[in-house]
């Protein structure tokens, strides 16, 4: 998801043009969103962090380095935000009601059309390293050096913590069948 027009968008902006800010904003305000919202759960918590990104983003458009994206950039501020927003409501909000499940096998999820909450569910459940990197891969359509980018990792670590993830994820969720 990147977009040619970012680095005039982002001279521009520097330099005080609103309708500028307007387009980076319309042009990645949904996919920011959509990363906060499957990292967090919640709706109106996905809202709050992407206005938080938003802000912090531009607060601190003068440390953006044109040398990388500012796709992987922006990313990399909603899934820290993210993660900080989970750290400071963590005592608020137990994972517990996250991870009750009243269906008993695969085919039920299927058949009630639940197992989209389940898997997110199950996603909620995952530390947070685990959950960056599925949001990013399986939401977000990012490739494995685009994860690398915006988490400032190596590849093989994000190919790594990929990995167990979705052994987590498999695990749980054959756990929740069989429950």
């Amino acid at each position: 998801m990147s977009n040619s027009q970012d680095p005039k968008l982002i001279e521009r902006c520097q330099h005080g043009d609103r309708k500028a800010l307007e387009q980076l904003v319309e042009t990645y305000e949904r996919p920011v969103y959509n990363a906060a919202f499957r990292f967090l759960g919640n709706p109106d918590d996905a809202a709050d962090v992407t206005q938080a990104v938003f802000l912090k983003a531009f607060e601190h458009l003068d440390q953006y380095d044109p040398k990388f994206k500012f796709f992987s950039w922006i990313y990399r501020i909603a899934i820290n935000e993210s993660i900080n927003h989970v750290k400071r409501n963590r005592k608020q909000q137990p994972l517990d009601e996250y991870l009750v499940s009243d269906v008993d096998s695969p085919e039920e999820l299927v058949q009630s059309g639940d197992i989209s909450r389940e898997i997110q569910k199950g996603l909620m459940s995952l530390e947070e390293h685990y959950r960056a990197v599925v949001v990013l891969r399986h939401f977000s359509d990012c490739s494995y050096q685009q994860i690398s980018d915006i988490l400032q990792i190596p590849e093989k670590t994000v190919k790594s913590r990929l990995y167990s993830a979705r052994q987590l994820m498999k695990d749980m969720l054959n756990e929740q069948a069989l429950g």
